[in-house]
């Protein structure tokens, strides 16, 4: 197939628009087994350095480990709020920046950077690129369970080596994300930063430069 009809190509501009970092979930809304299993199934599909498919996933489920992501959350985020002063740190504080007490699916996406699959083709030069694939991984995820209703937020003010500790991750784990996973109580096409006037776009080829 030399290209998808136009009735796809705007569907999926329609997907990306509509993939949005989500911090608000229906709590007493369970995320069904068999719909989750599904959107997992588009980690599959991402490229990967080297074939090496490097994404490991643990499923953050019991209420203790919950505790201690969320812990570990708080205090980063009371961190990253003394490093603002004044108006900037009143719209900080004032930031929604995690879903955890609400999320029913939460997951800790983990790069295995030891891992011998793919022999280490493309990540010698860049051993980051097996980072990269573990993003791809998530991108995928992200668009698949925005396809079938579900929202997903990325949180990443979080101590990543106390997080590996406390989930008790294999060695050579390193975090990538942090994902809830949840049925939204809203859907935008605006990001919520964009709403709450952090930050704005820039337009789209603004930062595109020639040599």
């Amino acid at each position: 197939m030399e290209r998808f009809p136009e009735q796809f190509c705007d569907q999926l501009r329609d997907l990306m628009s509509w993939r949005r970092d989500v911090r608000h979930f229906h709590a007493d809304r369970p995320v069904d087994d068999a719909v989750l299993e599904t959107v997992l199934e588009a980690i599959r599909l991402a490229p990967s350095v080297g074939l090496s498919e490097p994404w490991r996933i643990i499923s953050v489920k019991s209420d203790a480990a919950r505790k201690k992501a969320l812990v570990n959350f708080e205090a980063a985020n009371a961190d990253a709020l003394s490093g603002y002063s004044g108006e900037r740190a009143q719209k900080y504080a004032g930031l929604k920046l995690s879903g955890m007490r609400d999320a029913p699916v939460q997951l800790a996406i983990f790069c295995d950077e030891s891992t011998e699959k793919g022999a280490g083709l493309g990540a010698g030069t860049m051993p980051e690129a097996r980072r990269y694939s573990v993003v791809s991984a998530v991108m995928n995820f992200w668009l698949a369970a925005r396809a079938h209703g579900l929202g997903v937020g990325w949180v990443s003010i979080i101590d990543p080596k106390q997080l590996a500790l406390d989930l008790r991750a294999d060695e050579g784990w390193a975090l990538v994300a942090y994902l809830c996973v949840g049925w939204p109580m809203e859907i935008s096409q605006t990001p919520e930063l964009e709403k709450a006037e952090w930050e704005k776009r820039d337009p789209l080829l603004a930062e595109v430069q020639e040599r």
